[in-house]
């Protein structure tokens, strides 16, 4: 998986490209954990992920409990196949996905 950050002011960019799974996950959480201090907005841009795993939406629901408390977050070009990986696991209800 490719991790791409463009800063804003008080809001990250993270494009991810590859696949999210139990071998990517803890690069993508350690990433985001260094990256988040100051981050009043935080956007994941999807458009280049093409799978998500169990491992995957862990890292994001533990991402999007962090932007509750310190601002919001926003996921965002969400493909087919990952929109379906959102809807059964109810993701969809939980995530702010434009």
């Amino acid at each position: 998986m490719n991790i791409q950050h463009h800063t804003e002011g008080q809001t990250l960019t993270i494009a991810l490209e590859g696949r999210l799974d139990t071998t990517t996950a803890p690069a993508l959480d350690a990433d985001l954990q260094a990256s988040l201090d100051g981050v009043k907005e935080l956007v994941l841009d999807l458009s280049a992920l093409d799978y998500l795993s169990s491992a995957g939406l862990r890292v994001l629901l533990s991402a999007q409990k962090r932007m509750n408390r310190q601002g919001r977050m926003v996921v965002r070009n969400v493909c087919e196949t990952v929109m379906e990986v959102f809807n059964m696991t109810g993701f969809s209800d939980i995530l702010t996905i434009e």
